[in-house]
């Protein structure tokens, strides 16, 4: 019987990451980069360049095109101490990232703050940007592991996205351990990103590029767009030693009814989430599909919808096809008259879960005890060790700038 992931201890899912096997820079050439393809048990080795040539005709790629937002702004006080803020989510006034995203002269934001102690209560941290532009920031409140801080600009016709890529720093992961420079701002960011957001990149969509895109239409191989805003509780570590006692990070998604409906009509093609982002969004949409159909749930305010981390562990016993799900879902959107679904995910995908929807994935090698591994090991189960030794054996790069892989499910716990 498959034990609860709640059970799960964290200590299995490790190995051994030397830091020169962390990429810090990315290749020259976006899909120059490894591709280690894994398949009934065999791994075999191409570039990114080739991935259409891996993939069948009758496949749908699902993206994700949230943009990373320059979320590290640095004050430096007249003692010559710096002060950095670290945006992480708007506050909870805004409907949702993007309406906090397109507020003008001011927003209130919860943040972390490098070198809280140098700044003094009450303090207001100022500087000018873009020559008449003056910035400011003041503590608001105290939260526990983070800061609620005000930030207003003076040109009230500039939106808060635009503040941030005018005065900001995009905020390069932790164990990428180096400054970030002028080239990230384009290289730490997909061709396709489109949703002011993330403060982390969705980092398998960094190896596509236009030709990449081409050549898998070329195919026919169809390609789709859903938003999820990548938050810094991606990198948040397990520090638990059993998954019970792991909260995980919630994301923001955002999908339109369109989509949705596509996805529903595609349900017998292979679909494969570029990112483990791309994967968390569609698996979501089946459960929250499912708790459309709950006595009471269509009485239920829209904002309040969500999805929570055990979920699908509490309902996995309602076994329903996901076309089924998703109509419920696209009912309930109908029946609120909501064109666009807007809400959080907690899911966590890990040993134990049953793929409702993806067939495949495309991502990059990840961390040790972390979240994301355990999503990998729930899709390939315990080849995960297999693949990640093969990859290490054989000089691939990794985490955010590295080399990637394309994993074909089937082989669960």
């Amino acid at each position: 019987m498959i034990q609860h992931p709640k059970n799960l201890s964290i200590a299995d899912f490790t190995y051994d990451l030397p830091e020169d096997r962390i990429a810090k820079y990315p290749l020259a050439e976006r899909d120059a980069s490894k591709l280690l393809i894994y398949q009934d048990g065999d791994i075999t080795e191409d570039q990114y360049r080739q991935l259409p040539s891996h993939l069948p005709a009758n496949s749908l790629l699902v993206f994700n095109n949230t943009k990373v937002v320059e979320a590290r702004l640095l004050f430096q006080k007249a003692s010559g101490g710096v002060i950095e803020i670290f945006c992480l989510e708007p506050h909870e006034q805004y409907a949702d990232i993007t309406t906090a995203m397109q507020q003008k002269g001011k927003v209130w934001w919860h943040c972390l703050v490098g070198g809280a102690s140098k700044w003094k209560s009450g303090q207001l941290l100022e500087k000018n940007i873009g020559g008449n532009i003056r910035l400011e920031a003041k503590c608001m409140d105290k939260k526990t592991g983070s800061f609620l801080i005000e930030i207003s600009w003076s040109d009230q016709s500039m939106s808060f996205a635009e503040l941030l890529h005018l005065a900001g720093a995009i905020p390069l992961p932790p164990y990428i351990k180096r400054a970030a420079d002028e080239t990230d701002k384009k290289r730490y960011q997909t061709i396709y990103a489109k949703q002011d957001g993330s403060v982390a990149a969705p980092t398998a969509g960094l190896h596509f590029t236009p030709a990449v895109l081409k050549a898998l239409e070329q195919k026919n191989i169809l390609t789709a767009f859903v938003t999820l805003h990548v938050g810094a509780g991606t990198f948040k570590p397990v520090k638990s030693e059993q998954m019970a006692d792991h909260e995980m990070h919630a994301e923001w998604i955002d999908v339109d009814r369109h989509f949705i409906a596509n996805l529903k009509d595609q349900l017998d093609k292979n679909i494969i989430a570029v990112g483990t982002t791309s994967l968390r969004t569609l698996e979501s949409l089946y459960w929250l599909g499912l708790k459309c159909m709950h006595p009471g749930y269509n009485e239920t305010a829209p904002e309040t919808v969500s999805i929570s981390q055990w979920d699908p562990y509490d309902l996995q016993s309602e076994q329903l096809p996901a076309s089924i799900a998703l109509g419920q879902l696209l009912a309930w959107m109908e029946k609120n008259k909501l064109e666009k679904l807007i809400t959080k995910t907690q899911i966590l995908i890990a040993p134990g879960y049953t793929f409702r929807i993806v067939k495949g994935l495309i991502t990059n090698f990840h961390q040790p005890q972390s979240t994301l591994l355990l999503l990998v090991a729930a899709l390939v189960g315990n080849n995960w060790k297999k693949i990640y030794h093969h990859a290490l054996q054989n000089n691939y790069r990794f985490l955010s700038y590295g080399d990637g892989s394309l994993l074909w499910g089937g082989d669960g716990y």
